[in-house]
């Protein structure tokens, strides 16, 4: 529900009748790409795996909002559900490439909001002839640039003061134990009885 007002907030005015349609149409491909992205990593995750996959399908659905948001107003309404259906599909790819080559991104946030974020950024041009690709790829390198390097700032900083890993012991009982004093869904673990 926050990306509704997060689309359609970026309208800034709903004060008139062009910018309250312009918010509804928002509104609209905003639902459109995330639903179809949902479906689209449903399909992908049946026909790839033979079962349904919440975590998939909810990337799916995220994967659809991120890539509208590039432009949520200048596509059409099926396009902007293609964008969803792509979107979705992609993400679920993105994610197995990922652990495949051994990067850490257990939510898939980098599939979801890198890889998909791209792919919307680069599909403007299609919907919004004030867009180019060369400006759009210049718009994801100065974004890159930025969260890398303030990113890899801040994560030094915090590794030299404090640290950013737990002990192996605290890692091998599950942080929720190491903080928190309880397990997690202590309903999942296996007691073996004593013989």
């Amino acid at each position: 529900m926050g990306w509704f007002g997060f689309n359609g907030g970026s309208q800034l005015l709903v004060s008139d009748t062009e910018n309250a349609t312009a918010v509804a149409k928002i509104f609209l491909n905003t639902n459109s790409a995330a639903a179809f992205g949902a479906v689209s990593a449903l399909v992908v995750c049946k026909l790839v795996w033979g079962k349904a996959d919440l975590t998939m399908i909810l990337n799916g659905a995220l994967a659809g909002l991120v890539a509208i948001t590039a432009d949520p107003l200048s596509p059409s309404i099926s396009f902007a559900a293609v964008i969803g259906l792509i979107a979705g599909g992609l993400v679920i790819f993105s994610i197995v490439a990922l652990d495949r080559l051994k990067i850490d991104d257990p939510v898939g946030a980098i599939s979801v909001h890198g890889v998909a974020g791209f792919f919307g950024l680069m599909l403007v041009p299609l919907s919004n002839a004030d867009a180019t690709v060369l400006g759009q790829l210049y718009g994801a390198g100065v974004i890159f640039t930025w969260v890398f390097s303030a990113s890899f700032v801040v994560w030094y900083l915090l590794k030299l003061t404090m640290g950013i890993r737990v002990t192996e012991e605290d890692e091998y009982k599950g942080m929720d134990a190491a903080d928190c004093g309880i397990d997690a869904y202590p309903e999942f673990v296996s007691v073996k009885s004593a013989r």
